[in-house]
């Protein structure tokens, strides 16, 4: 029997354990990136491992959530990663550099490899045949200090494409396509292959929105196969040594299988509260709404923006709304300058912002109470892009650029404009990286001290669990909760990612803003909430924040799969369970028979007994003995 290209890649990269369904495996990491969102506490994390040199092939440090440094903190943290950087062996993306995500795909993503990343969109380098997975920034330090990536062996589903793209329907309809099928919950535990003659129509862009958005379905990751339209765009950046081909064997097996075809797709967007609240354009045509942001990892490439451009050619943009672009990288900006896009999109009505994530996390241009705003970004919760208040409607730029000239929903097959032509650049594309600072060799990385302000506070020590937890249900919440809803996103707590202690504070901050205080005032507990906990962003502070708060564990009905092992990697066991529990109930766990997965619980208030399950592996419950991952692998090389 054949091998997918999924398998392909895994079968090369097993370190630890046996490539088999369901099984688990330590995967050898070829590449890792951190964001500075995250990657503060991933380089303390990696920090304290006390590991002098990165040990991966590549190691990047990205800042783009906080590029504006709307707080003096974020300034602050820019020093201590590009110093941590330099220390340690990675290479350092300066502010204004771009979107993680776009300029690493750019730069340093490549067929056959792995890329491990702390930041749930990191899948979007899995566009040029790469396994590029999101994880929480422990996971994302180990592997930086050369140890294994865990993971159950995931099943693979077949998204096989027919046909070709209409003028008007792009490659966020085909992914929003994905979603209204199987949902924010149907990817999880798979990852989704891309196959079929629909492929070769797709740019390496065009893929990258696929793979970047697949997160929103829970999948492990997506990929496609490496063929000669990833040789062209790696030839464009400079990197063609980079290329292999990578493709399915005809004989191979998928798990599950869906067929799209792209000659028969309209444009699609998801409405606010949910990426899967999927609505085909007719029948949201003519909507109100208030603002339109342009860019993000999404939606942020040089293909995107230029036919934004095209589509502008001696329009406006309707006087009455904001309309917002930010290019995904620098070199997508020196790009658009060159063509005169930028002109066009200056000339048509539109503010531009540099390079990063702004208005996706909320960091700017968040919209007032009630309005709606239109976004090319990955992500509509409710509470997600700064404000609770705030409706979030997902589409592609071609939709956005058509509703922000009619001020309204608008079909963009109704506008005429110009065709793309990639080949303005056939000689390749602007390659400018000098915001990007290489490596210091070994030598003088010794002579480097890391710089930290004051609010930089080192993470408290990891300790095993009690045999008999004991304590308050803090808070129950319901079905869906996002890692935003645990711990927001945006100026609110952006500038303190490097400061346990007060991020904390603000743990379910919009659902619930006595939590911190109540469960520091109760010395921790417990929290009760229903199914796909933790869907959404791989913020390992979402873990970690309660952890600070001395919750012992959380108690649902599942779990998203990047949450649920941070969860773990923090200490924090996430128990499941069908019987009903209330905030306020006093509840004990004994742990004597953890290691079964089964535990005896009571609930003292009811005065019932629970059962309560919990899917570890051995590795997972020697690291939850040991109180996280830091402490389990510390002491693995004591």
């Amino acid at each position: 029997m054949g091998l997918t290209v999924t398998e392909k890649v895994l079968s090369t990269h097993v370190g630890d354990g046996k490539l088999e369904k369901g099984g688990v495996i330590g995967l050898k990491i070829d590449q890792c990136l951190t964001q500075d969102s995250t990657g503060t506490m991933a380089w303390l994390q990696f920090e304290s491992l006390g590991i002098p040199r990165v040990k991966c092939e590549v190691a990047v440090s990205y800042v783009d959530h906080t590029s504006l440094s709307f707080k003096g903190e974020s300034s602050d943290d820019h020093l201590f990663l590009m110093t941590s950087a330099k220390k340690f062996g990675a290479f350092y993306s300066k502010p204004g550099n771009g979107v993680c995500h776009q300029v690493h795909y750019e730069r340093f993503a490549a067929p056959g490899k792995t890329l491990l990343g702390s930041d749930s969109h990191t899948p979007t380098s899995s566009s040029l045949g790469m396994i590029a997975i999101g994880a929480g920034g422990a996971d994302v330090a180990v592997a930086m200090g050369g140890g294994y990536f865990y993971m159950k062996v995931p099943k693979i589903m077949k998204i096989h494409l027919e046909g070709k793209l209409q003028k008007g329907v792009s490659a966020k309809d085909v992914i929003l396509e994905v979603l209204r099928r199987i949902s924010v919950k149907g990817g999880v535990g798979y990852i989704l292959e891309y196959t079929g003659p629909g492929v070769e129509t797709l740019s390496i862009p065009e893929r990258a929105t696929i793979t970047n958005m697949g997160a929103e379905t829970g999948a492990t990751t997506s990929i496609f196969p490496s063929d000669e339209v990833t040789r062209e765009f790696l030839r464009m950046q400079g990197r063609e040594r980079d290329w292999v081909e990578l493709k399915a064997d005809v004989d191979c097996v998928y798990d599950v299988e869906h067929t799209i075809d792209l000659n028969s797709l309209e444009p699609m967007v998801a409405m606010p509260g949910s990426p899967d609240n999927i609505k085909p354009i007719s029948e949201v045509e003519g909507f109100e709404i208030q603002q339109v942001y342009i860019g993000s990892c999404t939606n942020g490439s040089y293909r995107d923006l230029a036919i934004g451009a095209l589509m502008l050619e001696g329009r406006r943009v309707n006087k009455e709304i904001e309309v917002v672009l930010s290019p995904g990288s620098r070199q997508v900006e020196q790009l658009l300058l060159d063509d005169n896009s930028y002109s066009t999109y200056v000339r048509s009505g539109v503010r531009i912002v540099e390079p990063g994530c702004h208005a996706c996390i909320g960091m700017g241009y968040v919209p007032g109470y009630g309005h709606h705003s239109v976004r090319t970004v990955n992500r509509n919760w409710f509470g997600r892009g700064g404000s609770n208040d705030a409706r979030l409607i997902l589409t592609s730029v071609e939709t956005a650029i058509a509703s922000a000239i009619a001020g309204k929903l608008a079909d963009p097959r109704k506008l005429d404009f110009d065709d793309f032509d990639d080949y303005y650049y056939e000689d390749g594309y602007i390659v400018d990286d000098s915001m990007l600072i290489s490596p210091v060799a070994q030598a003088d990385a010794a002579r480097v001290e890391i710089v930290r302000a004051p609010n930089i506070k080192p993470i408290r020590a990891q300790v095993g669990p009690e045999k008999v937890l004991k304590g308050e249900v803090l808070l129950k919440v319901g079905d869906g909760i996002s890692t935003d809803d645990i711990l927001p996103a945006g100026s609110l707590t952006q500038h303190l990612r490097s400061n346990l202690p007060e991020i904390s504070k603000f743990t379910y901050y919009y659902i619930d803003k006595g939590f911190a205080s109540r469960a520091i005032e109760k010395g921790g507990g417990f929290i009760v909430g229903g199914e796909n906990y933790g869907q959404g962003s791989s913020r390992e502070h979402a873990a970690l924040a309660p952890w600070q708060l001395n919750v012992k564990a959380v108690i649902a009905k599942s779990y998203a799969r990047i949450h649920k092992a941070n969860l773990i990697n923090a200490g924090v066991i996430p128990f499941v369970t069908v019987d009903e529990i209330d905030m306020g109930d006093q509840v004990e766990i004994n742990l004597d028979t953890l290691a079964s997965g089964k535990v005896t619980a009571k609930n003292l208030t009811k005065n019932k007994d629970m059962s309560l399950t919990v899917e570890l592996g051995d590795r997972d419950y020697d690291i939850i003995m040991c109180g996280g991952l830091l402490a389990y692998t510390r002491s693995k090389h004591s």
